[in-house]
This record gives structure tokens, sequence and C-alpha cells, in this order.
């Protein structure tokens, strides 16, 4: 039998950060994980550069770019642990990073980096790290905890919670947090992957095959949402940057509206093309608009001939037909690719300021576990660091 003040179960970003915190304040801290490897969402993220945050989040958009039953439920922490402090403490450790679009930022090195300041972090404060151990039940004993695991039993005065959710399975995700927060009566938010390509249909997949690889910076829009980013057709339906950011708001049965060319007035264009060349073929006069595929696809799809044999009204046909095109996934590719998972422990269970449930005094969950589900692009992994250090501070 084993005794600590606080256990943390994951070893991912969040319960990193979590049992850093919590050892700072001079708890007993063991951090333990099923997985061979600690952090390896942070080792795959970005390329392996790892997209530890984003610049560009406040209070005030957070609302918008993190999703959950309770938007607001997430401020409280993010205000707390800002984008600037993570910022700070891979200032202080000599790890250089650079911003990419949109307030992305990367390690200008390995992800590893990130996890090796971790882990150090957690050493130097007096945390133990075990790996390669099984949580098998968790179940209250007097006012803390009782954790039977594949090595032995701990008893803990807290427990947090930050096994993740069930996104790249093959990686070791589960269910495991889902089942803890059930069994102490905590209600869940139904999951869904998150941030993960669509796929189509046989007969549009028959139809969109020729494209299978071609990338277009495209506006997205479902419903009021809207995404001005980079879209991949593949082998399967859609993905890239501007797909895995709507994929967070589709459900089954909705359909996209994809500008493939903003900003273009293509009517216009073509109708000046017309004049000068209207021998060329509607398809290749296209091509200077568009990528020569691209250009095909939507040629064949509505019109033919040559462009001089093109009404101005076939023209503008062709033209809502590229800047409004209209597609319906059926499905995504599931949590195999998602990199996230949408829902998850009902906020309404949590205090927002320390991640304790409320009616389980001593039991936290934090980081993707909990309904909390960011943008792509950095927004998860800093409400990982800012869940997990929120956590910190009390247990």
């Amino acid at each position: 039998m084993e005794n600590c003040d606080v256990l943390v179960l994951g070893a991912g970003a969040a319960g990193l950060m979590a049992g850093i915190e919590a050892a700072r304040r001079g708890r007993s801290v063991r951090v333990l994980d099923h997985a061979r490897r600690p952090g390896e969402k942070i080792r795959i993220s970005g390329g392996g550069r790892c997209n530890f945050t984003n610049r560009l989040l406040t209070r005030q958009n957070a609302t918008e770019r993190f999703l959950s039953r309770n938007p607001r439920f997430a401020l409280s922490a993010l205000s707390r642990y800002t984008p600037a402090d993570f910022i700070a403490r891979l200032d202080a450790a000599g790890i250089a990073w650079h911003e990419k679009h949109l307030g992305q930022l990367f390690c200008d090195g390995k992800a590893t980096q990130i996890i090796d300041l971790l882990l150090r972090d957690l050493r130097a404060a007096g945390g133990v790290l075990s790996l390669e151990t099984e949580i098998e039940r968790v179940e209250r004993e007097g006012d803390g905890f009782l954790v039977t695991t594949s090595q032995r039993p701990i008893r803990a005065a807290s427990v947090i919670v930050a096994t993740g959710g069930k996104s790249i399975p093959k990686m070791g995700a589960s269910s495991l947090g889902y089942e803890i927060a059930q069994k102490f009566g905590l209600d869940i938010v139904e999951t869904r992957p998150a941030l993960v390509p669509l796929t189509f249909a046989e007969q549009d997949l028959a139809r969109t095959a020729t494209l299978s690889g071609l990338a277009r910076p495209v506006d997205l829009r479902l419903g009021k949402t809207h995404f001005a980013e980079d879209l991949l057709f593949t082998h399967r339906g859609l993905s890239g940057p501007a797909i895995l950011q709507i994929s967070s708001y589709w459900r089954e049965g909705d359909s996209l509206k994809v500008d493939l060319a903003p900003g273009n007035d293509i009517a216009a264009a073509l109708s000046e093309q017309r004049d000068a060349a209207g021998r060329q073929a509607l398809h290749n006069a296209l091509a200077r608009h568009l990528p020569e595929k691209l250009a095909h696809f939507v040629a064949e799809a509505k019109l033919s001939g040559r462009l001089a044999e093109q009404s101005n009204k076939d023209l503008a046909k062709l033209d809502d037909q590229i800047h409004r095109w209209q597609v319906r996934p059926v499905s995504s590719e599931g949590y195999r690719t998602a990199e996230v998972t949408l829902g998850g422990v009902s906020t309404d269970a949590l205090d927002a300021k320390t991640m304790q449930a409320k009616q389980v005094p001593g039991l936290y969950f934090i980081g993707e576990v909990v309904d909390v589900t960011g943008w792509l692009g950095g927004y998860n992994f800093q409400w990982a660091w800012a869940s997990g250090w929120a956590a910190g501070q009390v247990a």
C-alpha cells in the first residue's frame, strides 16, 4: 500500500501540469499512466513540433473558440493561466519557438523538448511518475480515495483525472475518465470525434476522385459558423484545417457551403477572357483562376464547350458553383484520426475555479476529459495547461 496527497491519473499535458503545480505546493504527488511513454499527444502534435498554444486567445474570444454546453466555464482557468504564462515557461527553459499563421505557436525544435521540460519540473518539485501502470478501480475511502492499480493499491487524499478522451485509440485513448465520473454520479455530455476529417458517400467520392491530394484556401460555412483556412481533398472525402475546424460543429445530415475562390470574381474575369480568347475550352479558361484539376471538376459539373459559347447567365451559374459549392458529408473518420473528443464530463458538475467535482471533495477532472473543446491551433493544449494549473493550485 502506498500513500500520497495527490494522485494524478494520466501523464499527458494536463496531468503533468497538475502534478507539477501540486508538488510545488509541497504536496506528495504521484502521476500514473498506462502508456510506455508520457506526453504522447504532445510528441505527435504539430508534425512533431507541438502547437503548444495560441497567442490570439483572449478572455473576450474564449467563449467563441471553445465549445461546451457552458461556454463560460473555461474562462476562469484560461484567464488565470494564459498563453503568455506558458510562453514565459518555455522562454525561461530556453526552448525556442515561432509563430505560424492565426496565432499558432510551435517549437523550433522537437516537441519532446516540452515533454522533457515538464518531466524535469515534476522531478524538481518532488513528484513521481509511474508508467505502464493500469488503473483498475477508484473508490472512496473515508475523506480520500483508494485506487487499485496493476502495480499496487494507492491511498490518496485527492485524485486528479487527466485521462483524456477517446481520440486516437492506437495511442491508448480510452473511456476511463468518463467511467470514473459516472461511478461518482457525474453526468457525461455525449461524446463524438472532433477536429476530424469528413467522409463522402460513394457517389460523391466518384465525382471528386481526381481531386485527391489537392489543397485549396477556402471560405467554409455551416450555418453561421465560418472558417477561412485551407481545405484538402482526400480519397475518403475532405480534410485540412478548414474541415477539421468545422467538424466540431458538423452533424450527420448537415450540408457545407464552400467558397473555392474567396475574393475572386470568376464571372467577371471569364467575361473579359471571353472577349479576348473566346476559342479557349471553358475548363482551360477557368484554369487561369483555379488549379487545373479543380477547373475541370467545376466546369464538367456545370458547363462544357468553349468560353465564347457561354452567356453571362452561364458564367454567373459557374461563378455560383465556385463560390457556393454545397456538399454533404456522410460521416467522419472517427476517433481513429480525431485530434480531440467533443463532449465529456459535464461542467455543471465541476467548480470552474478549481476543477473539483462539486459533490465529491478531492476529485478533480481536467483537460480533454471535460466538456471543453477548443479550436484547432493550440487552443486545446492551452486548456490542458490552464485546467491542470488550476487543479494543481488546490488539490
